[in-house]
């Protein structure tokens, strides 16, 4: 009986995996893209700190259902004195498919419906682009995209850490998109 009611279960869960004519389900991917630069490749120079500032165009796609809101957070692991926060960015509505680029560093951006902007780890508002101590090789910038079940109860100017502390259990997919940038 115990074989029986095993078998049974295991026929239930491949069925339950299967749609239509037994081909798989697939389940939506959040994927992050940027027209700028390619995944683990050069970041250009008009998104760096020395040549513009400018935040980068990002486009994504593949949101699962629920997703109420997304937030953004671009750090830098490599940077000598620890993670190097660029940019934190939240309240992005979650029918949103993409950043455009140079998005103006306010405390809150009207044009893209209110979304909130945070402290990065130069003390500004908005994006900071990479500047990297000249020497120090190649640097990998994170742009890290969290798809949310809820929008952070967040006010503008918040760190890193408050946002993460905000999202922790409300995340329902991310994706990660690292563009690369040297200073000789």
């Amino acid at each position: 009986m115990k074989t029986s009611v095993c078998i049974i279960a295991i026929l239930l869960s491949v069925c339950a995996c299967t749609h239509g004519e037994g081909k798989e389900a697939t389940v939506a991917q959040l994927t992050l893209t940027s027209p700028s630069f390619r995944n683990n490749q050069p970041i250009p120079a008009k998104n760096s700190r020395d040549s513009g500032d400018v935040s980068p165009l990002l486009k994504w796609e593949g949101a699962p259902p629920g997703t109420k809101s997304f937030a953004l957070i671009c750090d830098d692991p490599d940077a000598p004195g620890g993670t190097w926060i660029h940019w934190v960015i939240y309240g992005i509505a979650g029918t949103s498919t993409g950043l455009p680029e140079n998005i103006v560093k306010t405390e809150t951006v009207g044009s893209l419906g209110g979304v909130k902007q945070g402290v990065n780890s130069y003390g500004s508002i908005g994006y900071g682009g990479p500047q990297p101590p000249r020497g120090h090789g190649v640097h990998h910038y994170h742009f890290q995209l969290y798809a949310l079940d809820a929008e952070p109860n967040l006010a503008p100017r918040v760190t890193r850490q408050q946002l993460d502390a905000a999202i922790k259990g409300h995340i329902i997919a991310e994706a990660d998109l690292v563009g690369t940038f040297v200073r000789e």
